[in-house]
């Protein structure tokens, strides 16, 4: 039984086999909404943090907005991943499609009458990060509905290059570069309109044409997947402790380059929305550049160690926002972040796909998700405030040392040395 749009067509193995998805209508329709809403979530990165500085100077108030997305995201994205595996996918994209044009479109029109507050930016960050909890999961299960098992890997390629390059690389730098030369409402316009087509775009698919089937009597209820999901995270120590490395990784990073760099730039560039655009535009190209660069050799021998050396000596770099005022150092330190994260992405991406059974990889992603971004809204929250009591240097000197501490911890209680060798993937 085919679940899958258009495969009567013969798949051709020659060519660029990346390629090969784009042949499908279904998945042309699909991975263009997904680029223009990844685009457009790259721009709003800019656009909400400066709309935030426009209305209050403060880091406090852009704390406040970002902790409701990280909250947002984090409180939902294990029902997300439920909702995915019970609710018709499509629906789902569209449902969240549509909540982003409603949310990002009354910002715009507030601005644009100069009736916005803060309380405002933080409602619709908040909503924002609800959808984008609805959304990955149900875009994950949709692709092999449409597609056939041997394109998956290639769709998936084309998605991990996709994100890097617009998420964090062309959208902001588009959208500092638009509010630099204009004001922040107009960004909000632009993002509003690129939800906008990407919604007409996912209208425009056809539902998959699922054969029906016996519903499974023993189907397992929702909180025993749950549960044993948390007991394999618990019983595999190389697992445990780099999702614990993890979630510190993301308490002492996530929040001072998200929140406090807005301000270094405002600070100290006359062109501060550009520049700031820009920083964020050389860590999309460095991830992008990372991921390729991995995924075009074989996997290492020490992969955790590598792994882990990536991690956490790639993050060093970050002490140099504390103490420069030069773009280009500033630019060639977020590139090296940008490069050691995206490369480190793909050995943990391949490791749970091969060191993780099948049956619980998807409880076990959901986790890793949950579990990975479980203290970001907190790092949003707290990195505000305490930049009011302790000095830029200093929060950059400990975003970028810590975690270098950290992995050596994690690789010494779960003996990941001797894991790796005794379990060679190569």
């Amino acid at each position: 039984m085919s679940t899958q749009f258009e495969l009567e067509q013969p798949v051709r193995t020659g060519g660029w086999r990346v390629l090969a998805p784009f042949r499908i209508r279904e998945y042309r329709l699909l991975i263009t909404a997904v680029s223009l809403s990844i685009f457009a979530e790259g721009m709003w990165a800019v656009v909400m943090a400066l709309q935030v500085i426009e209305l209050s100077n403060d880091p406090t108030s852009l704390s406040l907005v970002a902790t409701c997305l990280g909250a947002g995201l984090v409180a939902f994205v294990l029902v997300g991943g439920i909702a995915a595996d019970r609710i018709n996918q499509r629906s789902i994209i569209i449902a969240v499609e549509a909540v982003n044009l409603v949310a990002v479109s009354a910002v715009a029109v507030l601005g644009l009458l100069d009736l916005l507050r803060i309380w405002h930016m933080a409602v619709a960050a908040a909503v924002l990060g609800i959808a984008a909890a609805f959304f990955f999961p149900a875009y994950s299960a949709i692709l092999p509905r449409i597609l056939p098992a041997e394109q998956l890997l290639a769709a998936n390629g084309v998605e991990g290059v996709v994100r890097p390059v617009f998420q964090r690389a062309v959208g902001p730098a588009i959208g500092g570069v638009l509010i630099g030369a204009t004001f922040p409402a107009l960004g909000a316009v632009t993002v509003a309109v690129l939800f906008a087509i990407g919604l007409a775009l996912l209208v425009a698919t056809r539902p998959a044409k699922i054969a029906a089937t016996e519903p499974d009597p023993e189907r397992p209820h929702v909180l025993r997947d749950l549960r044993e999901g948390f007991v394999f995270v618990l019983g595999t120590p190389w697992l445990l402790w780099t999702l614990l490395f993890a979630s510190v990784f993301v308490l002492v990073v996530l929040g001072p380059i998200e929140v406090l760099l807005p301000f270094i730039a405002n600070d100290r560039f006359e062109d501060g929305a550009r520049m700031y655009g820009f920083v964020l535009a050389f860590f999309g190209a460095g991830s992008a550049l990372g991921a390729l660069s991995v995924s075009s050799w074989r996997l290492p021998r020490r992969y955790l160690t590598v792994m882990m050396a990536m991690w956490s000596v790639g993050a060093v770099p970050l002490v140099v926002f504390g103490f420069t005022s030069s773009f280009a150092l500033m630019a060639v330190a977020t590139f090296v972040i940008g490069f050691t994260d995206g490369a480190g992405m793909v050995i943990w991406g391949t490791l749970l796909q091969r060191r993780v059974p099948t049956a619980m990889l998807g409880r076990v992603s959901s986790l890793d998700f949950f579990v990975s971004l479980a203290f970001m809204p907190v790092s949003f929250a707290i990195v505000g405030p305490l930049s009011k009591v302790v000095s830029m240097q200093t929060i950059f000197l400990v975003a970028g040392i810590a975690p270098v501490i950290l992995a050596a911890i994690a690789m010494w209680a779960a003996g990941m040395r001797r894991d790796e060798v005794a379990n060679p993937l190569r």
